[in-house]
């Protein structure tokens, strides 16, 4: 039996809000391959899941009756979810509802997803402004390229920094051509 079929015979709707048209499987990460970590989505559903920048919270509140399916992978998509919206207030009342045995909360907390702001790493500048990925920061000091063979002139732009994942304190970017790594606490936010 193919996966969509085992799925469609778990449930015929959508396994998050209900719709029943345009399903298709969803494998909720991490995952086996196997149809007990796969949920049944509409596209409205999918698209928001893959896309933060479209989510619409007013579509989420179907999580309300989703959320208490016995279908673990239904458990861990609604508390992924309700954490993404947390910031509109009342998905926070449907978490402290929501109950998921240990076994499910470490695969629903597995992708990161629901950390606290403050377990996050965090590159900031010397002004203690958040970088993120993309932006363009300013020297604020010149700054002498070990193996490059050239110094880093203050004033001079970084722009499209990388953050190096495993320290807050240094940055990627490229000057005078060369992709060098850069001290946070020496640079400015444009």
């Amino acid at each position: 039996m193919s996966l969509e079929k085992e799925l469609q015979s778990r449930s015929s709707v959508c396994e998050l809000c209900g719709a029943s048209e345009g399903l298709k499987p969803y494998e909720v990460a991490p995952s086996n391959g196997s149809s007990d970590q796969h949920i049944l989505v509409c596209g409205t559903c999918h698209e928001q899941m893959e896309d933060k920048d479209k989510m619409d919270a007013n579509h989420w509140r179907c999580l309300n009756d989703s959320m208490w399916s016995t279908v673990p992978a239904v458990q861990v998509m609604a508390w992924r979810m309700l954490n993404r919206l947390k910031a509109e207030g009342w998905p926070q009342d449907l978490l402290d509802m929501l109950y998921l045995d240990e076994e499910t909360m470490t695969w629903a907390q597995a992708t990161g997803e629901g950390e606290e702001d403050e377990d996050k790493v965090k590159h900031v500048d010397s002004n203690g402004v958040e970088l993120q990925a993309g932006d363009s920061v300013v020297l604020i000091k010149d700054l002498k390229v070990s193996g490059a063979g050239f110094t880093a002139k203050r004033g001079t732009a970084v722009r499209r920094i990388s953050l190096v994942a495993d320290d807050p304190t240094h940055i990627e970017g490229r000057v005078e051509g060369q992709q060098i790594y850069i001290l946070t606490k020496y640079l400015k936010k444009m």
